[in-house]
């Protein structure tokens, strides 16, 4: 009871935050709104603070882990927090380990330390010049992607409008709301109770409008072929995420993408939404991910 009830109230948490915004904070996102990604002028994502084992500039791959990763944090999150177990996990298995908070709001008090804010068009411009820097910095022509909820949806974008395709072999994605989500039920009932929810209330904090699909933005990232270029993609889901739900709206379509959910594999795992990127047993299906050929 305890936990379903905590599920809501994190649910409900997540539906304010996208609903209720600063003015300041909508004039800050809806300035990228109805841009192309060439007209997107962005500021680098910022590096600090980072997690333990991560942006060691002067890391070179291994012959055992020869690409360097790349972590892509959720919406509301700093990249410090957000992989504050998960990077030095990584680092500790011998990867190169690189991340950085992207979409913030530097104008907003409290929330300009916060990340996944701006639209995707704009974060998808800060994760292409933070991919080209950190192959730059370790030598290599290729980077792997692991992204958590708007993290996994993110670099999609990145991969089929920005040439991530020629940039990226593996992308691992956590939960990400690949076809939208209902938010247990709560978005779904939003629209029947607010007038103009996808019209005219959502529109106002575009990411969350792009996210749940209320815009078509889904649409059309998924129009034609979900897995674009030779990437491996793998999707990660759980029959528990209270968030990104129904779970399945994860899962890629695809000959070059394994969709994986978590109980199947790890049948004690619980695989609550944020709690996927503390689940050992999370990096373990990741650790495989990225060893694919």
């Amino acid at each position: 009871m305890l936990k379903s009830l905590r599920h809501v109230t994190v649910a409900a948490a997540a539906v304010l935050m996208c609903v209720l915004v600063a003015p300041g904070a909508t004039a800050a996102v809806r300035q990228s709104t109805g841009t192309t990604p060439a007209a997107i002028a962005v500021p680098p994502l910022q590096e600090d603070p980072a997690p333990r084992g991560a942006n060691d500039w002067s890391c070179k791959p291994s012959a055992a882990h020869p690409r360097p990763v790349i972590l892509v944090h959720g919406f509301g999150a700093p990249a410090a927090g957000h992989f504050s177990l998960y990077s030095p996990y990584l680092k500790a298995q011998g990867y190169c380990v690189f991340t950085g908070t992207y979409g913030t709001l530097k104008d907003v008090p409290l929330v300009n330390l916060l990340g996944g804010f701006q639209s995707i068009e704009y974060s998808a411009a800060q994760l292409d010049a933070f991919v080209n820097k950190v192959l730059a910095a370790t030598g290599k022509q290729e980077v792997d992607l692991v992204g958590h909820s708007e993290g996994g949806v993110m670099p999609r974008y990145y991969i089929k409008n920005l040439g991530g395709a020629a940039k990226v072999h593996s992308f691992v994605s956590w939960a990400a709301p690949n076809h939208g989500l209902t938010i247990s039920g709560l978005y779904t009932l939003g629209q029947k109770l607010i007038p103009g929810l996808d019209e005219k209330i959502l529109p106002l904090w575009p990411v969350t409008s792009q996210l749940t699909n209320g815009t078509g933005f889904l649409d059309r990232l998924n129009a034609g072929d979900e897995t674009p270029g030779d990437v491996r993609y793998t999707a990660l889901a759980s029959k528990t995420d209270e968030l990104v739900t129904p779970y399945t709206t994860s899962f890629l379509t695809g000959d070059n993408v394994e969709n994986i959910t978590l109980q199947d594999q790890s049948p004690k795992s619980w695989g609550e939404h944020m709690s996927l990127a503390f689940d050992p047993a999370v990096w373990k299906i990741t650790d495989k991910a990225l060893q694919r050929n």
